[in-house]
């Protein structure tokens, strides 16, 4: 059982960044593949960026590349999201989730989820 805690949201503006950590709990975390989802208001949660259990792989929608970079910490049991060159249509509740070892784009990859954390992009 992994379970995961979410922070580092709030209200920016245009431009600015954030890094959303995502703290998990028990003795397997480097086992497993992380991800980033986001549920923007009225829209359906989308695939944001993942992480395979090494590290060494790294995948990311097309709207975030070159913006947003995710990374892990296994020692800290910790997944990062930094997000710079924020833009409004960014803003969303942003999920992390656990599951697998290579990372996926897929929601039904992940056993593990998180319960968000806002994020709010003013223009």
């Amino acid at each position: 059982q992994v379970q995961l805690v979410e922070s580092g949201g709030g209200l920016v503006q245009a431009g600015d960044s954030l890094r959303l950590s995502c703290a998990a709990s028990g003795r397997t975390f480097s086992s497993y593949a992380m991800g980033w989802f986001r549920q923007a208001p009225g829209k359906e949660r989308e695939f944001v960026a993942a992480i395979s259990w090494s590290g060494g792989s790294r995948y990311y929608v097309d709207s975030v590349k070159g913006r947003f970079t995710i990374s892990r910490d296994n020692a800290k049991n910790t997944v990062y999201l930094q997000m710079n060159s924020l833009k409004p249509e960014d803003t969303a509740v942003y999920y992390c989730a656990a599951g697998g070892l290579y990372g996926s784009r897929k929601e039904g990859d992940y056993n593990y989820w998180g319960q968000g954390t806002q994020v709010t992009v003013s223009s």
